[in-house]
């Protein structure tokens, strides 16, 4: 038996707090929500898991680890069983299907973590469909949490779904083409949950896979997302030069041309990689074109959902208080910083956090303690503790807070607070 370690869920447990133990009660408690009979699993059955020696649970237990855990068991690290042939001679039906197997499973097995299926099918308009919905349903949880290994997790999942429907069954070049730009919108958005829980490597792995993805998709505004992404990916690495490149390509597309809020956020996160480079009179430029082409924006044009669900005013401000603060013109950021809260949308959770962060390290800049720990003490606990990038930034302002004024007030007022909400966040 091949016991490859389930490194997936080993990585799930640690970052949700699970014990082996603690994750098999869970799992039990959930079997009895199902089926009326609480589970028998222990401490042992979860280890087994983690080991590789069990690569696909049973089907009440998958059922209820993803209950637990909010994933497809594939999202999680198992791989289901291949069926056994019968030792009875084959039917020359069962041989033409099995080829069709095969063949489908050759074509899959870089890219799709998911059998083919076994008989082909007509894959059509409402497969896309139900693909797109749970699309949605990423950018919304990413709206909500961000960064999150689990949301890159289900979303590379996802994309390998997509891409397995390719290869099930028959379809018309149309829905063909959906269902690569699906994959490339699942990859992207795991690629930018990648990049937000300020994991690199991994990011730069999803970017490619999205690039390739989006090229036989054909779909110019996926493409667009992409190509930004990268410019945020590498702006976050320090390289300016790559991320200006990277943001050229996804602003010469045609999409952009077009479409003047496309223009607007390529402009608007051009600026930020202007403010990394210290470049203040090209931040400033870019912002005032990125302004001018969201004023010129049709608000009743049709555009993706990840688009529409976070770009706007509020967006715009976010991107222009990360530049500022890059540039040391904390004065400016905090302006930005409180357009920004003003304009953001309720569901905007993960950006409320990081615009209330950055505005307390805008304040501190300004030699405003008190203002500064008020504004720190503000952030969301969960996001404190679970949000990578809200995480560093305010290890960063602590350290700060106490290179300024280890002795005041203000400092031992957020020392006290750290040390009892956050505890080892900060």
């Amino acid at each position: 038996m091949d016991t490859t370690r389930n490194a997936v869920l080993a990585a799930w447990m640690d970052e949700h707090g699970h014990s082996s133990n603690s994750l098999a009660e869970a799992v039990n408690a959930a079997v009895g929500d199902l089926t009326g009979r609480v589970g028998g699993l222990d401490g042992s059955s979860v280890r087994d898991w983690k080991a590789g020696r069990v690569r696909w649970p049973k089907s009440v237990t998958r059922a209820a680890l993803e209950k637990v855990t909010g994933l497809p068991a594939t999202a999680l690290g198992f791989v289901p069983r291949v069926r056994a042939t019968s030792a009875l001679a084959p039917s020359q039906e069962d041989r033409m299907k099995r080829r069709r197997f095969i063949t489908a499973g050759t074509t899959v097995a870089a890219a799709a973590a998911t059998p083919a299926f076994a008989s082909p099918r007509r894959v059509g308009t409402s497969d896309v469909a139900r693909l797109q919905h749970r699309f949605a349903e990423i950018i919304a949880s990413d709206h909500r949490h961000g960064g999150q290994l689990g949301i890159e997790q289900k979303a590379a999942a996802l994309a390998d779904e997509a891409l397995t429907l390719q290869n099930s069954g028959s379809a018309s070049q149309r829905v063909r083409a959906y269902l690569y730009g699906c994959a490339a919108a699942f990859r992207s958005s795991a690629m930018w949950a990648a990049i937000d829980g300020r994991r690199y490597n991994e990011a730069v792995q999803h970017m490619r896979e999205a690039q390739a993805l989006a090229e036989m998709a054909t779909d110019l505004a996926i493409k667009f997302r992409i190509w930004s992404h990268a410019g945020t990916l590498y702006r976050h690495l320090g390289r300016p030069a790559d991320a200006i490149a990277a943001n050229d390509v996804a602003r010469n597309l045609s999409v952009a041309r077009r479409d003047p809020l496309f223009a607007s956020l390529g402009l608007a996160r051009q600026a930020a990689i202007h403010g990394v480079a210290h470049n203040a009179a090209a931040t400033r430029r870019s912002f005032g074109q990125a302004q001018e082409a969201m004023d010129r924006a049709d608000p009743d044009t049709y555009r993706p959902v990840w688009m529409t669900s976070f770009y706007d005013q509020a967006e715009l401000e976010s991107l222009a208080l990360s530049a500022y603060l890059a540039l040391g013109d904390y004065e400016t950021a905090e302006a930005h910083a409180h357009r920004c809260l003003a304009a953001l949308r309720p569901h905007m959770q993960r950006s409320k956090a990081i615009a209330t962060t950055r505005l307390a390290r805008a304040q501190l800049g300004q030699g405003d303690l008190e203002p500064a720990a008020v504004t720190a003490m503000s952030v969301p606990v969960n996001a404190a503790a679970h949000h990578p990038r809200v995480a560093r930034m305010l290890r960063d302002f602590n350290a700060k807070i106490h290179n300024l004024a280890p002795n005041s007030p203000a400092t031992r007022t957020w020392d006290q607070y750290a040390r009892a909400t956050w505890k080892e966040s900060v």
